[in-house]
């Protein structure tokens, strides 16, 4: 069993550079074979991380109901772990996750594909804080 104050596994790191490539069906199929059997903390990382990515995936293929409902569920998941997991900047993620939720519903499944690409959140590496070292 992992928690956030690991290091991150290979396979996690692959989903990172997958998300952050927009490859976002495959960062899925990489985060569920982590998800699955995990619990705790990990599992809601993984599962929250999975959700935003299987959203974006849905937003670009026109899909605005399951786009806007995996941004809500992942970022709820997300919420239930610390700031950073597995050296990953998840507050950041988080806060970006709303922010394209937010503006999609603004522009309405008529105009969602107008969104603006600076909104696309990106899963950032960072170094741990002190007191989690």
């Amino acid at each position: 069993m992992r928690c956030c104050k690991d290091s991150p596994s290979r396979q996690l790191l692959e989903a990172v550079r997958q998300f952050n490539t927009r490859d976002w069906y495959e960062c899925h199929e990489t985060l569920e074979d982590l998800w699955v059997g995990e619990e705790g903390e990990a599992r809601y990382f993984y599962q929250g991380v999975l959700q935003v990515s299987v959203a974006l995936h849905h937003w670009r293929n026109g899909n605005f109901g399951g786009a806007v409902t995996l941004l809500e569920g992942g970022a709820a998941y997300l919420r239930r772990v610390p700031a950073v997991c597995q050296w990953v900047d998840v507050a950041a993620f988080i806060a970006a996750a709303d922010r394209v939720r937010e503006a999609l519903i603004q522009l309405g499944k008529e105009r969602m594909a107008s969104l603006d690409p600076s909104l696309i959140p990106v899963l950032r590496v960072v170094s741990l804080p002190d007191d989690c070292k």
